[in-house]
């Protein structure tokens, strides 16, 4: 059963027929070309004065009309004419690459002459078959003893001969479908340009998302901490109430300066941002932010921030606040280390905090996208980063651990 529907499907497939309605169009566009070319032919062969073209008239008609075809394909709308009508009816592997015409020129000339010269051929193939099938056909129903086909014999020769030429034009069809993409797609150069410009586009949008992620990430776990702090000290510590509001403040307005950089890299009419992103320069004011939590933070600084690369400053400071900000979240109110040892051409982050005890699994946070961004933040620059509990040294500690190296030269 399966061998005769694979055998029918060519008869029975609508593709056949959109193709062999691509094919017919191909052929009325050619005979205005042909006719004009092959009158202008004799009149420089033979000067009318024959009947019937020779062949000369014959090559040169083709000359011009190749001519003609290859001037016409050179309209920038022909050529997108050619690829949506190709989309329309033909179908097949074109469908799957990116809808983009091809620019005006061999290509589109190629195909346009492919195209037409083809179809020109179908419309004789079908105007003759179809034709003697029907002649076939009646031939039971004439009485011309001069007829060849008698009885059934013409009606199944007759049948026979329309299969044929269904078949003869599905491959015809299926061949042009297959031969499409190569003239009428995007060219390889213009398919690795837009591979390049989607790849840019989201990688953009990943170092956006990081940057969002751990910005305004931070900055709300530390408003909520310091927001719960001020509301359970403002009866029994005023002062130190009064001072946890003050720094949600300056979180709010740090959360929203970032927010605008972010918004102002994606608006493409909003002028580029000026401010420069913190870096580890800010890293003390950074672990200030801790102590109004509740959260005590110990800091170690070995090196001078300054001579680090302002892009691997930059990240590394991302890092480490992504690496408070989980401490804030997963283990509130417990102590976090956090130190930075920096020497000419390395340095070597450290943030570990205790773990705090497990809690029921219906209570249980999921986990976010923190470690993952962070992770590719060290990729891109080179590093490495591993985060976790070390049950084999110390199970009862979260120990995150950053390496980057650089060169002399700085990092734009």
């Amino acid at each position: 059963m399966r061998p005769l529907t694979t055998a029918a499907h060519p008869f029975t497939s609508a593709h056949t027929y959109r193709r062999w309605a691509y094919l017919i169009i191909g052929g009325a566009l050619l005979t205005p070309y042909a006719v004009a070319a092959l009158v202008l032919a004799g009149l420089i062969t033979r000067g009318g004065t024959q009947n019937q073209p020779t062949p000369a008239a014959w090559a040169l008609a083709t000359v011009i009309t190749l001519a003609a075809l290859i001037a016409t394909a050179r309209i920038p709308s022909v050529a997108a004419a050619q690829h949506q009508l190709a989309r329309a009816l033909l179908h097949g592997p074109l469908d799957r690459l990116p809808d983009t015409p091809p620019a005006p020129g061999t290509r589109a000339a190629l195909w346009l002459c492919l195209h037409t010269f083809t179809g020109l051929a179908v419309c004789l193939a079908t105007m003759t078959g179809l034709t003697q099938s029907a002649l076939l056909a009646i031939t039971p129903l004439t009485t011309d003893p001069r007829t060849v086909a008698q009885g059934l014999t013409g009606p199944l020769l007759g049948l026979a001969l329309l299969l044929s030429l269904i078949a003869a034009i599905a491959l015809t069809g299926h061949l042009l479908a297959l031969l499409a993409p190569h003239l009428l797609g995007p060219s390889p150069a213009r398919l690795l340009a837009d591979a390049q410009a989607r790849a840019r586009t989201l990688a953009e949008r990943n170092r956006l998302a990081r940057e969002l992620h751990d910005s305004l990430g931070h900055a709300l776990s530390v408003i909520t901490l310091q927001s719960a702090t001020a509301a359970r000290l403002i009866d029994t510590d005023p002062d130190f109430a009064r001072q946890a509001l003050t720094h949600i403040a300056d979180q709010a307005r740090t959360a929203t300066a970032d927010l605008d950089h972010a918004l102002g890299i994606l608006r493409e009419d909003t002028p580029a941002p000026t401010a420069p992103p913190p870096d580890l320069t800010h890293l003390t004011h950074l672990a200030q932010t801790a102590s109004h939590t509740g959260t005590p933070l110990h800091l170690t600084l070995n090196g001078d921030p300054d001579t680090v690369p302002s892009l691997l400053s930059r990240e590394t400071y991302r890092i480490a606040q992504q690496a408070l900000t989980n401490a804030l979240t997963h283990a509130p109110d417990h102590p976090l280390d956090l130190t930075l040892d920096i020497t000419p051409r390395h340095l070597h982050l450290t943030a570990t905090n205790p773990l705090p005890p497990r809690r029921p699994l219906s209570r249980r946070r999921t986990g976010g996208r923190g470690i993952t961004g962070m992770q590719e933040r060290a990729h891109l620059l080179g590093g490495t980063l591993t985060a976790g509990p070390h049950p084999a040294t110390d199970p009862t500690h979260w120990t995150l651990d950053l390496t980057l190296n650089w060169k002399d030269t700085d990092t734009p």
